[in-house]
């Protein structure tokens, strides 16, 4: 069983780190924080979205699984959320 949710665990910090990796160096967003700012919050970001998706895992049933367990989409979509709305909160603190 532990392993079980270090899987998803794991799968959800790969995420978390991608959407930082994408926000910093490819869409270059000035960020609070710089990099590590932008991966702390697509880290929360992301667990908050396999949050809301088991949450609401009745809704988004019809998404697709990532080996039949984990919904890889709540985590992608939260993150960028999260991590955009960090990016505008910055943007006005500079």
């Amino acid at each position: 069983m532990f392993s079980y949710y270090f899987i998803i665990g794991l799968i959800y910090f790969v995420i978390g780190f991608a959407v930082a990796l994408i926000f910093y160096y490819l869409m270059r967003k000035p960020l609070l924080g710089r990099f590590w700012g932008a991966l702390i919050v697509a880290l929360v970001g992301s667990f908050l979205g396999g949050f809301f998706g088991n949450v609401f895992a009745g809704v988004i049933h019809t998404l697709a699984n990532l080996y039949n367990s984990v919904n890889i989409f709540p985590p992608i979509i939260t993150s960028f959320i999260v991590i955009w709305i960090f990016s505008k909160v910055s943007e006005r603190r500079e």
